[in-house]
Order: structure tokens, then sequence, then C-alpha cells
């Protein structure tokens, strides 16, 4: 087969499982399992392809006030981590679980040690960040894939703690391992200062990130 031929299959795979989603009524027997094998040779544009226990999820480019606060996070965080020196903030890497789980989330914060472990020849990171942040979209759906779907996710896979930020509340939700399990500890607000237990001395008045 062809790269064209092999290319225009991808892309009516990746168009008919969109469309199967939205009309989503089809039985587990019939379920198709996406790997990352499958995401070689999708055209690239401005979707984001994300599979998560097999699914499929596409997502495109976001809104810019959401680019604004994931920005504004990644800003913070890098700062810090120049200071302290203890690891790098990463804007919307590859993360590599498994054949059947490959995310891109908006910020993670590596450590060091874990980074010399994790980073792949392709660049992709192939286990746990410590921290990841996921700044919520406007529609339901991805709503609930940040607060449900990838919280399950990564809360297997290891990840010690997780921020979801939402623009409309002007919140930051905190996640933390607790018994194995992330769980969520408190919500901040724009009067509030973010720290966390995993970046010592670090701090962030909530309210900048949402200017």
């Amino acid at each position: 087969m062809s790269s064209a031929s092999g290319l225009k299959n991808r892309t009516y795979l990746v168009a008919l499982h969109i469309h199967q989603m939205c009309n989503a009524d089809s039985s587990e027997t019939n379920r198709v399992r996406w790997t990352i094998s499958d995401l070689e040779g999708f055209p690239e544009n401005s979707n984001r392809y994300e599979i998560i226990d097999g699914d499929l999820f596409v997502t495109r480019a976001p809104h810019l006030k959401h680019q604004d606060v994931v920005g504004a996070i990644c800003v913070e965080l890098r700062a810090w981590s120049k200071t302290s020196q203890l690891g790098k903030a990463v804007f919307s890497p590859g993360i590599i679980f498994s054949e059947s789980d490959s995310v891109i989330p908006d910020v993670v914060w590596v450590s060091n040690e874990r980074m010399e472990h994790l980073l792949d020849e392709a660049g992709h990171l192939t286990g746990a960040p410590e921290l990841v942040v996921e700044v919520l979209s406007q529609t339901e759906k991805d709503k609930k894939r940040d607060r449900e779907t990838k919280l399950k996710l990564y809360s297997a896979e290891g990840v010690t703690e997780y921020w979801i930020g939402d623009r409309q509340q002007q919140a930051i939700e905190i996640y933390q391992r607790e018994n194995g399990i992330l769980r969520k500890t408190r919500t901040l607000f724009v009067a509030d200062t973010l720290t966390s237990p995993l970046l010592p001395e670090f701090q962030c008045r909530v309210q900048t990130l949402f200017e």
C-alpha cells in the first residue's frame, strides 16, 4: 500500500470514529481499540489526537483564552524551576503510557531524576510526571474527560499531583495522591495562593493565572 493510500485510509478511519462518537449506539463487542501505531500517518493539523484505554479522542485547537491560562501556568512553573533547579515544566508534551494510552496534557512538571528515565529518543515521556495540569475546555464532554477519564488514567499511572484549571470559574482544582489514588483535596479561587508539597517554596496567586 502506498503512503498516500495509507494516509487516506487513516484519515477515513478518524472521520468514521468521530461519526461513531456522535452517533454512539454500538456495543462493546463492536468497539474499535486504537493504539499509538494507528496515529502514525494521521494528518498533521491543529487537531489533538489522544488515546485512553484504546478509545480515540480528537479535539480541535483550544480557545485563545484557554491557551492564555495554560501559558500563564507554564510560565510560573518554569520560573520556579529555573530558580530551584529541581526539574522542568513542559508545555503540551506527548506522554505514552502504553500502546493504548497516549495523551497530550496541557502542562507537566517533571523532576530531573524522573526525566532521565522517562524521556525517549523521539522526545516523548514514557511514564508519569510528578505533576500534570489540564485546563478545562468549554464543552461538557471535554470537561468530563479531564475530570473523570483522565483523572482515572493519571491516578492509575502514578501521577503525584493533578491540577485542573477552570477559566470560567477562575479556579484551580487540586488532586493529590492519597492511599495510592488521586483525590480532590481543595479548590483555589482568585484570592487564594497556589502552593504544592512537590514544589518547595513555590507560590503563585491564582488571580495572576486568569488575568
